[in-house]
Order: C-alpha cells, then structure tokens, then sequence
C-alpha cells in the first residue's frame, strides 16, 4: 500500500498530466500502466521510440517519459538526445535491466530526472514518476506566465515601450519627458497606460516583469 502522502500527492498531479512508456517488453508495459493506475495517473505504453513520436501528444499537459535503456535495435539513451533535439522538455526517467554506473552518469549527465535498474521498488518509482510530472507542471506554468507577460508588452505602443525602458532603467519621468522631447504631463500619460497594460504596480514589479522577458534598458544621458 502506498503512503498517504504520496497517494495524496500522485492524485493532485493526476489531474492533468500523463506519463508515456517505452519499453519492448509488454509485461513492463501492463505492469507500469497497472502502478499508475493505482493512484489514477494515466499512462501510455509503446514498444518503440517511432510508436512513441507517432503518437499525438498535448504540448500543454504535465508530462513524462519513462525509457527503458536497451530496446530492440536501438537505444534509449541515443532517443535521450534525439528527444532533446526535437524540442520536447518533458523529463525522461531511465530504466534498465542491464545498467551500470557509466550508463546511468551518461543518463543523468543528458539531462535524465532519473535511473531505476530492474527490478525495481514500486514506491520509489512512483515518487520519482510524481516529482518529474510536478516539475513538469511548474515550467508549464511558467512558459504559460512567459507567455501572457510577452503578449502584454506586445501591445504596448511604441511610445510605451520606451517609456518603459526609462522607467526600467531608473529615470524620473522629468528625465524620461527631457529623454524622448515630450511634456513631462504626455510622459505620465504613457507611464500610466504602460503600467496599466503591464499589470505592475511598482517599478520593482516591472523591471522583474522586463528581467523576464530580458529588455535592456536603453542608452541614454541624463540632461
């Protein structure tokens, strides 16, 4: 029986996410699938990386790979690359029946979440499994925040994308007014729309916001 705690946990990442299992032995599959299936996460099972590429996948869905090492003429860990390659992000848990330490460092040195050697222990599968589809939440979720910040300084106007570059900067609005040839009343104007369609309510909060989306601050000399 599986601890609460983890039980608890592995049914709040079940909400919306899915793990994908490339194996060629199909009693791997069915007992993998089985597991998940215990604490209500879905799985799907292939016997080959081209099944798995095949298979139509929802980029905004918490994810994970679970990649038996040694598959029938081909190799995980050359997938590994080719999986990194292709743009998918999701993180890959490494599994194997022939594995040893330069393996698993090869594994892990790609940039593998984890390596299980067969056979191995059902809890700790699990945690590993509910940790990388949690991580895989979390940039979800962050490429998804990305998003919404890029298309909030997209519909700045131009003006208001060099007022927010003073302000990032560190200008008064008398500095960014004396900057640009405007009246310091216009600049106060367009620091106020900006601001606005930026949804920052200081200036901390909006250099974070430009950090983010990595706007430098405009040459300028103070007069």
């Amino acid at each position: 029986m599986l601890p609460r705690s983890l039980s608890t946990t592995a049914g709040d990442a079940s909400e919306t996410s899915i793990v994908y299992i490339i194996d060629d032995d199909e009693s791997m599959q069915e007992a993998l699938k089985d597991l998940l299936c215990t604490v209500g996460i879905r799985a799907e099972t292939f016997a080959s990386p081209k099944e798995f590429l095949a298979f139509p996948k929802r980029s905004n869905v918490a994810s994970c790979l679970i990649l038996d090492v040694r598959l029938r003429g081909e190799s995980g860990l050359a997938f590994q690359q080719e999986v990194a390659k292709s743009g998918m992000h999701m993180p890959i848990l490494f599994m194997t029946g022939y594995g040893d330490i330069e393996m698993s460092v090869k594994a892990m040195k790609a940039g593998a979440a984890d390596f299980f050697p067969k056979p191995f222990r059902d809890q700790e599968m699990l945690e590993a499994i509910v940790h990388a589809l949690t991580r895989d939440k979390e940039r979800l979720a962050a490429e998804e925040s990305l998003a919404s910040l890029r298309a909030a300084y997209d519909s700045l106007t131009q003006r208001e994308h060099e007022v927010m570059g003073f302000v990032v900067a560190g200008l008064m609005n008398k500095q960014i007014a004396a900057e640009m040839g405007l009246s310091e009343i216009t600049v106060k104007v367009h620091r106020g729309q900006m601001m606005r369609k930026m949804c920052s309510t200081s200036v901390a909060d909006l250099v974070r916001k430009a950090d983010a989306l990595r706007i430098k601050s405009p040459q300028f000399q103070t007069r």
